[in-house]
């Protein structure tokens, strides 16, 4: 499915509407220009990081907002187990072009990548993010007491959602990633094999 949204409304706004879809191996590059101009270098230092690297995101949950051919936000979803035979699924990054950030885009995005993940089966995501902004798509941080992640992070800041209810009851113990590897191929060394892939 695409979402189509307009922004003729917003004072920034480059003409035409936005077209949320599943991304594809053509926007990589642009992908990764976004995510280094939101994040710089530093995201790959991240504790997050860890349940991306090597992996792939899972199927159907790595979208792109685009305006025309231009690619002005991303949000990507990770396959995780919050604990022991626990599936979820690791939101991020969410990134939008610093010139469209009041726009709406990024909720859009979530809208999309949440209204998927549920469709597709997936009980419960979390994610590492200001709880004010993600609040407002029903993240919080009140089961993830008992849940942690293979690096530091501020805990007012690990939050959940249950696209099932009861999905985070009783959760507890380490997530860790379960996607699909990327592939790696001769040549190129593991940091650039699965940045390109992933």
């Amino acid at each position: 499915m695409t979402v189509h949204v307009s922004l003729k409304d917003h004072a920034s706004a480059r003409p035409g509407p936005v077209v949320v879809g599943e991304e594809q191996v053509r926007h990589i590059a642009a992908r990764e220009a976004l995510l280094d101009a939101a994040f710089g270098e530093e995201r790959f230092a991240k504790t997050c990081e860890r349940l991306r690297e090597g992996r792939l995101p899972a199927d159907g949950l790595a979208l792109v907002a685009l305006m025309g051919d231009t690619l002005v936000g991303t949000v990507r979803l990770w396959n995780v187990s919050l604990g022991a035979n626990r599936p979820g699924l690791m939101l991020g990054p969410l990134a939008v072009d610093t010139s469209l950030r009041s726009a709406g885009i990024g909720a859009l995005l979530m809208r999309e990548a949440i209204g998927r993940a549920r469709e597709a089966g997936h009980r419960a995501v979390v994610l590492v993010g200001d709880e004010p902004y993600y609040r407002r798509f029903g993240f919080d941080p009140s089961k993830m007491e008992r849940l942690w992640l293979p690096g530091p992070v501020e805990r007012s800041r690990f939050l959940g959602l249950e696209l099932a209810e009861g999905a985070l009851d009783g959760a507890s113990g380490l997530v860790s990633p379960t996607g699909r590897e990327a592939p790696r191929w001769p040549g190129l060394e593991l940091g650039q094999a699965w940045r390109i892939a992933a």
